[in-house]
């Protein structure tokens, strides 16, 4: 994390993501937990008498590198991230088991 400010590039990140969703009726909310770092973007909300509550987003900042949890995006976090200047060294990819890390161009754990 040499002098990259990884909370703010997250925040960032997914606040683009809070207004994309509003269309289907259900309201898309930030949860920023700032202090312990996890990040999340969830839809919440009724869609044809049905509740809807989905994480669409889940990242987390543990031992300096930026853990994917979820996410349920077309264009993907981790491309976001690296376009924002995040190298794939300081990108795991949580949701993906540990066996399979080792295969993908990003870090491991």
């Amino acid at each position: 994390m040499e002098g990259i400010n990884y909370s703010q590039i997250i925040q960032n990140i997914l606040s683009n993501h809070s207004a994309n969703d509003v269309a289907n009726g259900t309201e898309v909310q930030l949860l920023f937990d700032t202090e312990r770092h996890h990040y999340q973007v969830l839809n919440i909300g009724w869609k044809e008498q049905r509740r809807i509550y989905g994480v669409i987003i889940h990242v987390d900042i543990k031992d300096k590198k930026i853990w994917i949890q979820r996410d349920g995006t077309e264009i993907g976090i981790a491309n976001e991230l690296i376009a924002a200047g995040v190298p794939k060294k300081d990108i795991v990819l949580g949701f993906h088991a540990p066996y399979k890390r080792e295969f993908t161009d990003f870090a491991i754990g």
